[in-house]
């Protein structure tokens, strides 16, 4: 009976921490049902060999129960399914080896009573404690490494520091239960300890990623209402453009009609400038496509309302598969700080223009972006370093900069800024490396 709560609770923990392990660096193939259900079935296999105490056969069914877990119920080749699961196998056998050297060392007396129920859980606990925490470590680094993956907050690698406190925590609690002669009482006291140790890591690390996932769907509904905003402002836009359109169509014969009197009065200067003044008009200018990628389609389209509205040229070059990489949240941060500063810049200069264009580095994985706009004055102050606003509120000046580098950074980017003097405008070149992915395509 002891041995099956023993083995029960290893695998039950070695079991949520391969879940929490995959579930944080790969993308499932199937609902969290059925990974459970899968995960279940083949540690509930586990158990029952494990029953047969036999060392080798419970670690070769370990390395090929986490194989078929991952390469079943993940988007995961099969190569890529046995490094991790190799990987998950090396650590838990390590971790239990050191656990075992290091009682050994400094808590001699405890192997003797090893046949003792609660020496085994505190065994057990103090190792799969350890091993959750190299896991995590393991998984935090390797998250941090993957390109152009969800934005990965690194402050979540100092949780760390709860399993290490737990660790030092449960050494103390070993170190006590060897050195003084305990009653029972106590003794299962300190067994509580343990467990309740490991359930508060487990429950803390499993609250967190709960909270990443709805941080997640937070974004992806603040990016579908951004989506939402920029369509109805599109929208908006060729509603207007229709309409100032079928104005223009039911007021052409008043057009030709004074046309005719200028030509009969051979006004042909006049006639050349009332002609051009009609093709000008920006009822007759088609603005409804500035580039072929739909989400920046209607980013651009906004702002070019903008700038028509605050009487600014706006020249758009989007080149065709230079941005498809991007993701559309990136997009909208990147391009929406952008144009906003380019568009306070230029504000109330005469002939003020903003120009916008994207294009491929040839035989090289690099997209370069470049914003022109018309500036009165060098936003930078001083230094090179620091750029002036002309916003009220001054305290939430600068993070829109920090956006557009977070986002350049992501797609392991650069960005120069410069001011030119003999032009007046202030000029932004953003590289961005494509993924291979992409590339190959």
């Amino acid at each position: 009976m002891q041995n099956t709560i023993y083995y029960f609770f290893s695998f039950l923990v070695e079991a949520i921490v391969l879940h929490q392990y995959a579930s944080t660096l790969f993308i499932s193939k199937y609902r969290t049902r059925t990974r459970l259900s899968v995960l279940c079935g083949l540690y509930f296999l586990l158990f029952a060999i494990a029953m047969l105490s036999s060392t080798w056969l419970n670690m070769f069914m370990y390395l090929l129960a986490n194989f078929i877990f991952l390469v079943t119920q993940y988007r995961l080749k099969w190569q890529s399914a046995f490094f991790h699961s190799a990987i998950l196998t090396a650590l838990m056998a390590t971790c239990e080896l050191a656990v075992y050297n290091v009682i050994q060392h400094f808590a001699p007396h405890f192997f003797t009573e090893a046949e003792h129920f609660h020496n085994k859980i505190i065994f057990i606990i103090f190792s799969k404690m350890i091993f959750f925490t190299i896991v995590y470590i393991f998984m935090h680094l390797l998250k941090g490494r993957q390109e152009y993956s969800q934005q990965y907050d690194h402050s979540a690698l100092l949780l760390v520091f709860i399993p290490l406190t737990s660790i030092f925590m449960m050494f103390t609690l070993l170190t006590v239960n060897d050195t003084y002669t305990l009653s029972s009482a106590m003794t299962i006291a300190i067994t509580l300890d343990a467990v309740f140790l490991l359930i508060a890591n487990l429950l803390v690390f499993g609250v967190h990623l709960y909270n990443q996932k709805k941080n997640m769907e937070f974004t992806e509904m603040q990016l579908l209402l951004q989506k939402e905003a920029n369509s109805a402002e599109y929208y908006q836009m060729l509603f207007s453009q229709n309409e100032n359109q079928s104005i223009l169509i039911h007021d052409i014969k008043k057009h030709l009609q004074s046309i005719d009197l200028l030509n009969k009065e051979h006004e042909h200067d006049k006639i050349e400038a009332y002609i051009r003044q009609l093709m000008l008009s920006s009822d007759l200018k088609e603005v409804s496509r500035l580039c072929d990628h739909e989400m920046l389609n209607t980013i651009l389209c906004r702002y070019k309302r903008q700038c028509d509205n605050g009487q600014i040229a706006f020249h758009v070059d989007i080149r065709h598969g230079t941005i498809d990489f991007i993701a559309d949240s990136d997009l909208t941060s990147l391009f929406g700080n952008l144009l906003d500063n380019a568009l306070e810049a230029a504000l109330g200069i005469p002939e003020a223009y903003i120009e916008v264009n994207t294009v491929k580095r040839a035989k090289t994985p690099f997209t370069v972006i470049t914003v022109i706009n018309s500036s009165r004055k060098d936003p930078f102050e001083g230094s090179q370093s620091n750029l002036s606003t002309h916003k009220p509120d001054k305290r939430r000046h600068g993070f829109g900069i920090k956006s557009i580098r977070k986002t350049v950074g992501k797609y392991h980017g650069d960005i120069q800024m410069y001011y030119h003097n003999d032009t007046l405008t202030f000029h932004t070149i953003i590289t961005l490396k494509m993924p291979e992915e992409t590339i190959l395509q």
